[in-house]
């Protein structure tokens, strides 16, 4: 079965380590993807040089030019829209963006814990990894989920595990979580672009 390719908008806020998983995962065959256009929230996020050394497009729209959540999410659905992207891919994504009804069932989330569990507003990087290790915790990992116009809410698409180990700091951790990460972001892109293509007769034989 041969799937068309999907064309991805990725949304970063920082270092682009997610958006270059992708990119890779692309390059190596394992996700029939293009990523069309890289958006980030701030103008000194490393992931802007990262994306444009990598040939991708990359706009820069920082949430502080804007008066609101609503002037800036209309700026941000514009840019994405303009794009004719079949998918929106948040990869470290810290601003609020209120997904129109036309994104809803279309914009994915990866987040660094095992959902719902240390999910919700503030709860991203060595705080999500910070707060499991002093839960006492045995297990982490990763989740991949639709995303809706809540912080780290919507339906569950695929979540991967690993070890809380008893000497574990909040970079170990976040380091055998990304682990898991990079296998699992590709994958759920896969599958829901499969389920997608399946609903509209798009796979070929």
């Amino acid at each position: 079965m041969t799937l068309p390719v999907a064309k991805l908008a990725v949304l970063i806020s920082g270092s682009g380590s997610t958006m270059l998983n992708l990119a890779h995962a692309i390059d190596s065959g394992d996700l029939p993807a293009r990523i069309v256009l890289v958006i980030a929230s701030r103008s000194d996020a490393v992931g802007i040089d990262r994306a444009r050394g990598a040939g991708l497009a990359c706009e820069v729209l920082p949430r502080k030019a804007f008066a609101d959540v609503e002037t800036y999410s209309n700026a941000l659905t514009a840019c994405i829209d303009a794009a004719g992207v079949d998918l929106v891919c948040m990869a470290g994504f810290l601003c609020f963006w209120k997904i129109p009804a036309h994104w809803v069932g279309r914009t994915l989330n990866i987040h660094p814990s095992l959902l719902p569990d240390f999910g919700g507003r503030g709860m991203h990087g060595m705080h999500v990894h910070d707060a499991v290790i002093k839960s006492g915790a045995t297990q982490s990992g990763c989740t991949v989920h639709f995303a809706d116009n809540q912080y780290d809410h919507g339906p569950v698409i695929l979540q991967r595990t690993c070890p809380v180990r008893p000497d574990d700091t909040p970079a170990t951790l976040a380091a055998r979580v990304f682990a898991e990460e990079r296998i699992a972001y590709p994958a759920a892109i896969k599958n829901v672009w499969l389920s997608m293509q399946r609903q509209i007769g798009g796979c070929r034989p």
